[in-house]
């Protein structure tokens, strides 16, 4: 299917079928229930799961396929925020121009920061990288952000917005003054009432699905094509290439512009939901971010940074809600004494502290399972495929026995 190997088909189709019914699977304990503070099914948080998907599927394809490990990709997704938000304040609130521009934009940026960061490779490419990327965040904050200057492309800290006065010329009159895709507001929602669940459809997280499926087929064929054996290579053994007279450097370049345009996208889908762009999503940390995700995902697979995006994030936005109030309804049926000794316990690895409990769970994975969750899966496959064969095996041999 789609040029897809039968394996490659499945994979696909699995994402496929995780990006639509996300919706059921991302709210399995009742509404209004102790546990509903687990549910993850409200549109802004399933939308930043696919958006850092996008994020994280485009940096495995460098970091993943080449081995270069790039500490300033937040730096396209700072650029890819700004220019669907320019967009937004020339054109209008459709969200295509805004995507498109982007796209394009963070790739031409790409080109400039990878043509002199390939120069060097191992962590002098890394350091370059991250030294670009604090220089873009440094600009958007103050140089390039100056209000009283004529020249203000980012508005400083207060961020890049659309105003009342802002040119627009597409928009016409009736059209929603939020991000759109011809009318249908990303924000806009239909609600699906089953017994005590309440499951929500929105318009701006199934877009951003529908791309980071496209995405993710993209990045399939990337890995399967020559040139994704090429970049593996490189990876494996690049002095060697030189050797034989091979010139990788515009292999490795086109790696670093793709991955950039990844995260162009991933920040022009941000900006759609919600028209605000900002100088701390050029941050460092967000950077070491999506580093997190892939290797806690697993570098090199398909579906890996995916689900680590997905695991980053369900940790950042549900696990640091659980506060004070909410620890003692749930251990309030103890005696008072044992009840606030269990808050103050559990209170340091949730809430603030949530960064303790997802530091610790990075270590056991990055300990235990190298290859990320995605090993993690593989060994349970085995681990039941063994079983399911041993007992098929047992009951062979049973059958088989003479009767005495």
């Amino acid at each position: 299917m789609f040029g897809l190997d039968t394996k490659d088909t499945r994979l696909l189709l699995i994402v496929a079928a995780l990006a639509l019914l996300a919706p059921f699977l991302l709210n399995p304990f009742p509404d209004g229930s102790a546990m509903a503070q687990f549910n993850a099914g409200y549109p802004d948080l399933m939308q930043r799961f696919v958006i850092f998907g996008i994020f994280a599927i485009g940096f495995n394809i460098l970091f993943g396929l080449t081995g270069y490990l790039s500490f300033g990709h937040a730096a396209f997704l700072g650029v890819g925020s700004y220019s669907a938000v320019w967009m937004f304040k020339l054109l209008g609130y459709n969200v295509l121009p805004g995507i498109v521009l982007s796209v394009i934009v963070s790739g031409l940026f790409a080109v400039v920061i990878g043509y002199i960061s390939l120069r060097r490779s191992g962590i002098y490419f890394s350091i370059l990288t991250l030294a670009f990327a604090q220089m873009s965040y440094n600009l958007a904050y103050s140089v390039l952000g100056n209000p009283s200057s004529n020249f203000n492309l980012t508005n400083g800290e207060t961020g890049l917005q659309v105003y009342t006065s802002d040119p627009q010329l597409l928009q016409t009159a009736g059209a929603p003054d939020l991000p759109n895709l011809f009318g249908v507001t990303m924000r806009s929602s239909v609600q699906l009432d089953i017994g005590p669940w309440l499951f929500t459809f929105n318009a701006g997280y199934y877009l951003c699905a529908v791309i980071m499926l496209i995405s993710f087929y993209v990045s399939v064929r990337i890995f399967r094509s020559p040139f994704g054996m090429m970049l593996r290579a490189v990876k494996s053994n690049q002095q060697r290439m030189h050797y034989t007279g091979l010139n990788t450097r515009p292999y490795t370049l086109a790696a670093f512009v793709i991955s950039g345009m990844y995260a162009g996208l991933a920040g022009g889908l941000l900006s759609t939901m919600d028209p605000l762009a900002g100088a701390e999503r050029m941050q460092w940390t967000a950077s070491g971010e999506v580093v997190l995700m892939t290797i806690l995902g697993g570098a090199g697979t398909l579906i890996g940074p995916v689900l680590g995006a997905g695991f980053i994030k369900y940790f950042e936005n549900i696990f640091s809600k659980i506060n004070e109030g909410v620890l003692h309804g749930w251990f309030g049926f103890l005696p008072d004494g044992m009840e606030n000794a269990a808050v103050w316990v559990v209170e340091h690895f949730v809430g603030p502290g949530w960064h303790l409990t997802l530091g610790l769970l990075f270590m056991l994975v990055v300990t235990f399972l190298p290859g990320g969750l995605v090993e993690g899966g593989q060994r349970l496959l085995r681990l039941f495929s063994n079983r399911r064969e041993r007992n098929k095996a047992a009951k062979s041999a049973t059958q088989s026995k003479p009767a005495e």
